[in-house]
């Protein structure tokens, strides 16, 4: 092995940091021993001595990835949601600088759902979720002399870790600052459609030239979640809607100036709150959580937020949502948004964003008298204050008129009026059933259901053959295999049936899939 001369040339001693540390008589005597080398730490890294003891704040992300200076990729993130969130912490930590204040950054980079999807990599996605929470609640801890807190995460396990470990911080104030979305391709299928391509291909329904190219191009820029209202866009709208995040945050366009600036504005919402002294015990309450649960209504929003607004509750030590509370909500929010997967239409998340995004559909849950207004938000206002800033503001015309010279289309069609919304079709977005397969209850994600299929009295019913299999890989492989497609089916049950929950992992009835799972131990998501 021949190695340059220079590595050999080690040196054991360096002149250190030049300058003093600011010390006082009394500092020096009662602060704790770790606050004394925390500042000689602080110089070590290079921080100014002489301007240590101004106020800290901590800047916590889900940054995943190692990206060059031009953004180009030295080594790859699991996903693009966390490949950018390191912009977001930089420019929320020069406008704390700018701010008088000292920024601190700690990162837990999160998995990709989408990745893991039909591989043992889905039965950890849950349990990172929890993992994750309690790890960055530790760091938060780890650091006694922060003043408050900004969460930066995007994603399906990632943005509820953040927000469960910032909803545990009832004394500190804390920001959530969503990691955004990606832009569409300008021609080709989004990031959930391409992830059936393997299956299309197997039917003879794409060719593999045309699956190669959409493949590629489904993820039109680099950073963000998905374009579609999933698990990670519904945990961005779930965050604003909370109050957790400032207006207008949710779903922004991942490396637009737009999407920077929101960090910005976050970073100063931080320092007004602790200046304030407003803590995230006030932004957190059960007026906040029904209003977080009407919205998600209102979105459409992923059935994931069942699981995850429960957890946030908890953390922030409330009651958590019951079965009846989604019932009962859901009940009486009429579905407002035309987004992917959704329908009608499916507009991509970044035109929810154009359209108004969370305060746009806040403003029709207001006229409906849905929403609890006189909650406290992180823009230090009340919800009624900052929609009613929303609604006069500049940000709110001009958005929707580019959203209309851009992709020509009517903000209008992607957030309607309760009447436009119900001529148009939409449905609610959650059913709540009970029966003999799940004698506890069972979700229904109701936009699920071709609307053509709805009785007449506004039921969806089916009975047909069921092919049932006893494991997920079974279930998987059979959706692959070509050529089986019309098969009848050696085992057959109908809807109304009995049959032994916990040995049905998957069935396909018709052509449409129906999966039921219930682990051994544990706590796992299984998404097949």
């Amino acid at each position: 092995m021949h190695a340059s001369k220079s590595i050999f040339d080690v040196e054991t001693h360096a002149a250190g940091p030049r300058g003093r540390l600011p010390l006082q008589p009394d500092f020096l005597t009662n602060a704790p021993s770790g606050d004394i080398f925390g500042w000689t730490q602080d110089a070590a890294m290079g921080w100014n001595p002489g301007d240590l003891g101004k106020r800290e704040f901590l800047i916590l992300s889900t940054q995943g990835g190692i990206r060059a200076a031009d953004g180009s990729p030295i080594a790859l993130g699991y996903h693009t949601g966390h490949w950018e969130v390191g912009l977001l912490a930089q420019a929320a930590a020069e406008e704390l600088k700018k701010h008088n204040a000292i920024p601190f950054a700690g990162f837990v980079s999160d998995p990709c759902d989408g990745r893991t999807q039909g591989t043992v990599g889905m039965m950890d996605s849950l349990a990172y979720r929890n993992d994750a929470a309690t790890v960055l609640r530790r760091l938060i801890r780890s650091l006694p002399t922060r003043r408050g807190v900004l969460g930066i995460a995007t994603c399906d396990k990632g943005l509820p870790a953040m927000m469960m470990a910032l909803a545990a911080q009832h004394a500190l104030p804390c920001v959530i600052v969503p990691g955004g979305v990606t832009l569409l391709p300008e021609q080709g299928e989004d990031a959930g459609k391409v992830q059936s391509l393997g299956a299309r291909f197997a039917h003879g329904l794409i060719t593999l030239e045309e699956a190669s190219e959409l493949g590629c191009r489904a993820c039109a820029s680099p950073g963000g979640g998905c374009q579609f209202l999933g698990t990670a866009a519904t945990s961005q709208v779930v965050a604003e809607a909370l109050g957790l995040s400032v207006t207008h945050s949710a779903l922004a366009p991942s490396g637009q100036p737009i999407w920077l600036e929101m960090a910005r504005r976050s970073a100063r919402a931080l320092i007004e709150m602790e200046s304030n002294k407003i803590t995230t015990s006030e932004i957190l309450t059960e007026d906040s959580l029904h209003n977080a649960i009407v919205t998600h209504a209102a979105f459409g929003g992923s059935t994931n937020l069942l699981l995850h607004i429960p957890a946030i509750a908890h953390a922030a030590k409330l009651k958590r949502p019951t079965v009846e509370d989604w019932i009962r909500v859901n009940r009486l929010t009429p579905r407002l948004v035309d987004v992917m997967p959704n329908g009608p239409v499916g507009y991509g998340t970044v035109q929810v964003f154009l359209a108004g995004g969370v305060p746009e559909v806040m403003l029709h849950l207001r006229e409906l008298g849905l929403l609890k207004l006189d909650v406290l938000t992180v823009n230090g206002k009340t919800l009624g204050e900052s929609l009613e800033a929303w609604e006069h503001g500049e940000r709110r015309q001009k958005l929707r008129e580019r959203l209309k010279a851009l992709d020509g289309i009517d903000p209008n069609d992607i957030i309607m009026d309760p009447a436009k919304a119900r001529q148009r079709g939409l449905t609610g977005t959650v059913a709540f059933l009970t029966g003999n397969l799940a004698p506890q209850g069972a979700i229904i994600k109701s936009t699920a259901i071709d609307p053509s299929l709805v009785d007449p009295d506004g039921a969806y019913r089916k009975t047909a053959p069921v092919r049932v299999f006893t494991s997920e890989r079974a279930a998987i492989a059979a959706r692959y295999a070509a050529g089986r497609v019309g098969q009848r089916p050696e085992c057959r049950l109908r809807v109304g049936d009995h049959a032994e929950l916990g040995r049905i992992v998957a069935a396909d009835l018709r052509g449409v899939g129906v999966h039921v799972h219930q682990p051994r131990r544990g706590n796992r998501e299984r998404e097949p």
